[in-house]
C-alpha cells in the first residue's frame, strides 16, 4: 500500500498556557500600548526586551511590529538613505529587498552557493560597491561568519544580520545576530517564537539603539525602556530622528515572554526532525543535500534539498506527485512567485542583474517546513515519500515519460 502523509505543513503548536494567561491579564487591564502604564508598572514589552537582550547576550534590544520593520529600522539607524546601494543575498525572501527599497535604497544581490549561504568570493568582489550588507541567514543557513566579517570590516562595510530563520542558532558558540552591528529577528507565526507578527532588534551600539527606539515611535517616553541606553544618549538625537511608528504592543509581548524560555528545547526538537529527514534522504539518487559546517549550530525549522540539472517540467511532476501523497514542497525555480516563495529576479523594483550561479542553484531548490507539530515518525515518512517519488520521476514515471535531466 502506498504511504501517504496526512499532517499539515502550516499547523503550529498551540500558544503555551502561561502565555495565554499573560495575554488575558493584559486584556483584562486594557493597557495594550507599551507606554500605557500605571505608576510603578513595568510594561510587558519593556520586560520582553530586557529578557531577549539577556538571552542574546546583547546590551540593547527593541521589540517592534514585524521582522521587516526591524530590518528597515536598522538600515535607517546606520544611515542608509535614498539611492544608497545595499548588498544582500540573492537567495532570500521578499521582505529583505523590500526593507531596502522602502528607504529608496538600491538592493544589489550577491551570489549564493549550493550550500545556500552567501558566496563569500562574490561578496569580496562586490563589497566595494556599498557601505552596508543586509545579510540574510536564509532558511537557517549560516556562512563562515569570521571570513564574512573580515571581508566587510576591511572594506568599512556595516553588517546587519537578518536572523528571521536563525533565532536560537549559533556560529562557533556565538548567537546568530551578534556578529554584525545589528541583528534583526521575526516573531511571525512560522518563526521560532510565535506572536503572529513581531520583530526584534539587538545591538551593542548605544547610538544605534537610541536611534532605533526613536524611529520606532517612542515619542519622549524612552526612559520607560529597560534594554535601551540612558537618557543622555537620546538627548542629542531626539529632535532629529523621525517617528516612524512600529512599536510592539503589550499583548504580543505577553504572548512572547513565556516562549523565550522554551527556545532551547524547541531548537533541539527541530534539530531532531531535521536530522531524521536528512537521514531518510541521505544517498538518494538524483538529489543533493546541503552540507552543514561543523561550526554551525543550526535550528532546522525548515529543510532544503537540490535537484541538480533537473528540467523544470520534471520538477513540476515531482511536486505534483509528492502533493498527491500529502507532502507539500516549495520550489524556488518556478517562473512566477507563489505564496511566500519568490526569487531575486522576480523583484523588478530592485532592477536585478542576472546571476547565473544563483540561477543554477535556485532552478533545482526544493524547500519544506518542519513544524513542531510533526513527530519523528512524520519526518521519517516524509523522507520515504520524497525518496520514492524522486526515484519514480527519475525512472520516467511522470506523464508522457518526462525527461528529468536538462542534458
Amino acid at each position: 500500500m502506498t504511504e501517504r502523509f496526512t499532517g499539515s505543513f502550516t499547523q503550529q503548536e498551540p500558544i503555551p498556557d502561561d502565555a495565554i494567561a499573560a495575554a488575558v491579564a493584559v486584556l483584562r487591564h486594557g493597557r495594550l500600548h507599551r507606554y500605557n502604564t500605571i505608576p510603578g508598572e513595568l510594561s510587558e514589552t519593556a520586560l520582553l526586551e530586557q529578557e531577549f537582550a539577556a538571552l542574546m547576550g546583547a546590551r540593547y534590544a527593541l521589540a517592534v511590529a514585524s521582522g521587516g520593520y526591524a530590518m528597515a529600522t536598522a538600515l535607517r539607524a546606520v544611515g542608509v538613505g535614498p539611492g544608497d546601494v545595499v548588498l544582500s543575498n540573492a537567495f532570500t525572501l521578499a521582505p529583505v529587498p523590500g526593507a531596502i527599497a522602502s528607504l529608496g535604497a538600491v538592493p544589489r544581490f550577491v551570489d549564493v552557493t549550493d550550500d545556500l549561504t552567501i558566496d563569500l568570493d562574490d561578496l569580496a568582489a562586490k563589497v566595494g560597491q556599498a557601505k552596508v550588507l543586509l545579510l540574510s541567514h536564509m532558511r537557517g543557513h549560516v556562512c563562515d561568519m569570521e571570513r564574512l566579517m573580515a571581508i566587510c570590516n576591511a572594506a568599512g562595510v556595516t553588517v546587519i544580520e537578518d536572523c528571521a530563520h536563525t533565532m536560537g542558532a549559533h556560529w562557533r558558540g556565538l548567537p546568530s545576530g551578534r556578529h554584525g552591528a545589528m541583528g534583526c529577528y521575526s516573531m511571525q507565526t512560522y518563526k521560532h517564537v510565535n506572536a503572529g507578527e513581531g520583530g526584534f532588534l539587538i545591538t551593542d551600539d548605544a547610538e544605534l539603539a537610541a536611534k532605533s527606539v526613536l524611529l520606532s515611535g517612542s515619542y519622549m517616553l524612552y526612559e520607560r525602556h529597560l534594554a535601551a541606553p540612558g537618557p543622555e544618549v537620546f538627548e542629542a538625537l531626539r529632535l532629529d530622528t523621525p517617528n516612524i511608528s512600529g512599536r510592539m504592543d503589550n499583548l504580543r509581548a505577553a504572548i512572547l515572554r513565556p516562549q523565550l524560555g522554551l527556545l532551547p528545547e524547541r531548537v533541539a526538537r527541530w534539530r531532531a526532525l531535521y536530522e531524521t529527514l536528512e537521514a531518510g534522504l541521505q544517498g538518494a539518487n538524483g538529489l543533493r543535500l546541503t552540507q552543514r559546517p561543523s561550526h554551525e549550530d543550526y535550528v532546522g525549522s525548515s529543510f532544503q534539498f537540490l535537484l541538480p540539472g533537473w528540467k523544470p517540467q520534471a520538477v513540476q511532476v515531482l511536486l505534483s506527485r509528492c502533493a498527491a501523497r500529502g507532502v507539500e514542497l516549495k520550489w524556488f525555480g518556478a517562473d512566477q512567485p507563489m505564496a511566500f516563495t519568490s526569487r531575486y529576479d522576480h523583484w523588478r523594483y530592485a532592477t536585478p542583474v542576472a546571476l547565473p550561479q544563483t540561477d543554477a542553484v535556485l532552478a533545482g531548490l526544493i524547500d519544506l517546513r518542519l513544524p513542531l507539530t510533526f513527530s519523528a515518525d512524520d519526518a521519517a515518512l516524509i523522507g520515504r515519500i520524497i525518496r520514492d517519488e524522486v526515484a519514480q520521476v527519475l525512472a520516467g514515471a511522470g506523464p508522457l515519460g518526462v525527461a528529468t535531466r536538462a542534458d
